[in-house]
């Protein structure tokens, strides 16, 4: 299981009411069903993996994150989850906002392209990296907007979009990202998984 999926069950309650937006082929809510208890609902927009969710008995309506969201009426989620798919949508602060209204608080995790590797590459290679977490060419990648951790924690407050946790991941280890040490965190870690609201 992944280490980002493991954090984000800690983040929620048991037998809380959880939208997971992008949820792929449903990993993430098969977890939470089976070990949190907890009621959960899919959105992917992949019809394959709709399928695969489907076959794991899972709920998952298919539809586009980015024009469908309204649909959901407000509140009717205690979280909401979008996992590692913020950087692919073509209006992310619309998408968020939109998260925001359908859940009492949100969840968000993204690729950091800010981690001290990515920088490395770019710096020395001159050319856009290739790494566990964003394995795609320039040319083939969904990411449109690369965001780090950092650019989001700057988002948020740009917003007032209250912060109320951040994690920084780097393989197997997590850690606390506050104001005092985004800076050290931005740099050394992969992921960042905020939970907002």
């Amino acid at each position: 299981m992944k280490k980002e999926f493991k954090v984000i069950a800690e983040l929620l309650p048991d037998n809380s009411r959880v939208l997971d937006v992008g949820c792929g082929d449903g990993s993430l809510m098969d977890l939470l069903e089976r070990e949190k208890k907890i009621e959960v609902r899919g959105l992917e927009i992949n019809n394959d993996n709709v399928q695969k969710c489907i076959l794991k008995g899972l709920p998952v309506i298919q539809g586009n994150a980015e024009t469908e969201l309204h649909q959901f009426p407000n509140q009717s989620f205690d979280y909401v989850i979008l996992s590692q798919t913020l950087q692919a949508f073509y209006n992310p602060d619309k998408v968020l906002k939109e998260l925001l209204r359908i859940g009492s608080s949100v969840i968000v995790s993204i690729p950091n392209f800010g981690y001290w590797k990515v920088r490395i590459n770019l710096l020395l290679f001159g050319k856009m990296p290739i790494t566990k977490t964003l394995p795609n060419s320039w040319y083939n990648t969904p990411n449109l907007h690369m965001c780090t951790i950092k650019d989001l924690f700057n988002f948020c407050d740009e917003k007032n979009i209250n912060i109320k946790k951040v994690i920084g991941v780097n393989q197997d280890k997590t850690s606390l990202i506050t104001r005092g040490n985004l800076e050290l965190k931005n740099l050394f870690s992969k992921l960042g998984i905020f939970l907002i609201g």
